[in-house]
């Protein structure tokens, strides 16, 4: 229970500290004939980087009519940092990840340290072994941000994690990698 409660009392500490946006609220931008990632990143004012990370895009290749998202990892960007960037790093880890949804027809979408997911499908949230990585520790995933580790499943043990991605699509669009996962202490 005194677990529980600090992950919560982490996982409210870090929400007020970082402005966490929708994706109804993020803006979007639709791809024109001759766009490239570096014009569209340069005119929203993000790195090429975090425009494929925002939008999950494996390749600099885009299409137009294609719509990526232009916003939500500049807001939430600094701020995360910010927070994460006081605690010192306990250790870097090499990670399997896969992603995982909670829209599925028997998914309760409750996690091992009671978050609706949801009630709250903006939170960054990854499944962990607790031997591995305890919960309610914050880390950074590459490819994905900064999360909190709240839950648990059969099928994550060692070093595996599952990234929480609320759409079903992008969720198995994410597929499986090895990804860095940085742990704070």
């Amino acid at each position: 229970m005194k677990k529980l409660l600090v992950a919560i009392l982490s996982l409210g500490i870090l929400l007020s500290t970082t402005n966490i946006t929708t994706e109804a609220a993020a803006s979007t931008y639709t791809v024109k004939s001759g766009d490239t990632l570096f014009g569209i990143a340069k005119k929203h004012k993000l790195t090429i980087t975090q425009l494929k990370n925002l939008n999950n895009l494996k390749t600099d290749t885009i299409k137009p009519k294609q719509v990526l998202k232009v916003a939500a990892v500049k807001v939430a960007a600094k701020p995360a940092v910010k927070v994460a960037s006081t605690k010192p790093v306990s250790k870097v880890l090499s990670m399997t990840a896969t992603a995982y949804t909670a829209s599925c027809k028997s998914c309760s979408g409750v996690t091992a340290t009671g978050l609706n997911l949801k009630k709250n499908p903006n939170l960054k949230v990854i499944s962990v072994d607790p031997k591995v990585i305890p919960l309610g520790t914050k880390v950074y995933v590459e490819g994905y941000g900064y999360a909190i580790a709240a839950d648990k499943g059969s099928a994550v043990k060692g070093n595996k994690i599952d990234v929480f991605i609320p759409n079903k699509q992008r969720a198995l669009h994410w597929g499986k990698k090895t990804v860095k996962v940085t742990v704070y202490k």
